[in-house]
């Protein structure tokens, strides 16, 4: 199963993005404490629209406590990553659980941690002039390369509501 882990997060909007991108893909969401909003913050409903209802998540007191309860392989998402997001192969993980790990919009995760994990450290590839992309565009753009590269199991590939042939109507 595929999971995406916020360290300490502190916008509220990213975070309501966040969890309709988890609704979206089947990925359950973990957020560990302290939040920089409350969960029932109108901006986090806002950006999650109708969808919190459906979201599988989970929240933690702190990242020893996330570590605790789940097992399976790490991946660390920071800017001095020295391989891009797509070099992993997840494609044959269908029994593993991978988590996904984002930092804090600010500083991101804590670099003692990410010291312990550096093979398991990755960027998304940009170009010099910008310094970080948006944290919910990275976790959209992470989880869909991981769900391109398990052929999208268990997503619909054709829009349910209005019919496959909608187009041609």
């Amino acid at each position: 199963m595929n999971h995406i882990v916020l360290y300490e997060p502190e916008i509220p909007q990213n975070t309501g993005n966040i969890m309709r991108t988890c609704v979206a893909t089947g990925t359950k969401l973990h957020l560990i404490k302290p939040l920089g909003f409350s969960l029932s913050d109108k901006y986090v409903k806002r950006s999650g629209a109708n969808y919190i209802d459906k979201l599988d998540y989970e929240v933690y007191e702190n990242f020893e406590d996330f570590q605790s309860k789940n097992k399976g392989i790490y991946y660390y998402f920071t800017r001095y990553g020295r391989k891009p997001h797509t070099s992993f192969h997840y494609e044959n993980k269908e029994h593993e659980n991978l988590y996904f790990i984002f930092g804090k919009e600010s500083s991101g995760i804590p670099k003692e941690l990410l010291k312990e994990h550096l093979d398991y450290c990755m960027r998304i590839p940009m170009t010099r002039d910008v310094r970080a992309l948006n944290l919910s565009n990275c976790c959209a753009i992470v989880i869909y390369e991981v769900l391109r590269q398990q052929n999208y199991d268990n997503l619909l590939l054709e829009e349910p509501h209005k019919g496959v042939d909608y187009l041609e109507q």
